[in-house]
């Protein structure tokens, strides 16, 4: 992994902390919860600066995988700001809630922008067969009933509207046969067990796209359609893939952390401005959707605490919060440990 790849890894990472804490720090001021500390990155502190209107301290940590903002009252009320009307505890539940959130829906709304940055200066791809270019397969969806022209609009059920839906579906479930819903000669057809081609990788088999498709009309509608239908794509995906690792469909060598992640940016890097910015959107929005996961220490797992104190009126005892919040960190700090690990070896191999 080269310095620039690291460097700029950095950066987008420091990017997509950085507005993902201010969505936190900008509703805590709205409401105006008491904040302490504003802090870019972990660890030791490299540069900081204390405000003296606020008497919040900004800073620029270490390790530039995380940051935070620190707002008394945050785990519970104690005996230091137990008189501090404005701690994050004592605000009502719906303005908690709203802080909670703001840091992930900052990520997705800004993951779904790049998105549109990007649909807006690329090509459309629809679910239409264009043609069966020569491959090296054996086997061709072709050989099932699969035709030109066939608009495909469903693949299992599943309703497929853009070139990225119609390529996730086949991905994930062609690995056995499909069935698809077309659209020939303007009637709807149904084509069973239709057999793609397939690849392992990791131990994974998945189905592979054997036909081209032709692009959709490029109006200012069918951009922000487009977006909108691969954002949601995306989120589904992120979904997904944990339901496929819970149950065992994928391995933890198909899951990457930091270090995954940062050689995958560089590789998209070398490519163009394009692949770069699809990365940064899927990561933006992925950062947001597993910050909502209902997991102790993760602003999911906070926001179910404060959903149940607002339903059943009691408050839950600021230790018990505290422990579960600590067991989670450490599960998710031993488990971020182990991805580590597996990617810094993968990048001798």
């Amino acid at each position: 992994m080269g310095i620039l790849t690291i460097f700029l890894a950095i950066f987008v990472f420091g990017f997509l902390i950085f507005i993902h804490e201010f969505g936190h720090y900008i509703f805590a001021r709205i409401f105006n919860v008491t904040i302490t500390e504003f802090s870019i990155g972990m660890g030791p502190k490299l540069l900081w600066y204390d405000s003296k209107k606020t008497g919040i301290r900004y800073c620029l940590s270490a390790i530039p995988f995380g940051g935070y903002v620190a707002m008394v009252g945050e785990d519970g009320e104690n005996e230091e700001n137990a008189e501090d009307p404005n701690a994050f505890n004592k605000k009502p539940g719906w303005q908690r809630l709203i802080i909670l959130a703001a840091g992930a829906t900052i990520n997705i709304i800004a993951g779904v922008l790049a998105i549109i940055i990007l649909v807006s200066s690329s090509q459309l791809g629809g679910t239409t067969v264009a043609e069966f270019p020569e491959t090296d397969y054996d086997i061709s969806s072709q050989q099932s009933g699969l035709m030109p022209d066939d608009e495909i609009i469903r693949v299992d059920g599943k309703r497929v509207r853009i070139y990225e839906e119609l390529s996730y579906e086949i991905m994930r479930k062609g690995n056995k046969p499909v069935d698809l819903t077309v659209i020939r000669n303007g009637q709807e057809v149904e084509l069973n067990d239709v057999v793609f081609p397939t690849d392992t990788q990791q131990g994974q088999v998945f189905g592979i796209m054997d036909f081209k498709v032709f692009e959709k009309e490029k109006t200012f509608g069918s951009v922000i359609g487009y977006s909108l239908s691969k954002s949601v794509l995306i989120v589904r995906m992120c979904y997904e893939s944990i339901a496929d690792l819970i149950v065992g469909r994928y391995t933890i060598a198909a899951v990457s952390g930091p270090v995954g992640i940062s050689e995958v940016i560089g590789e998209a890097a070398t490519m163009g401005a394009g692949p770069l910015l699809n990365i940064v959107a899927l990561i933006s929005i992925n950062l947001g959707i597993m910050n909502l996961l209902p997991i102790p220490a993760l602003d999911g797992g906070r926001f179910v605490v404060i959903l149940i104190e607002m339903i059943t009126k009691k408050k839950l005892p600021p230790k018990v919060e505290q422990t579960m919040n600590a067991v989670g960190l450490i599960i998710l700090l031993g488990l971020s440990a182990v991805i580590m690990v597996k990617d810094v070896i993968g990048l001798f191999k």
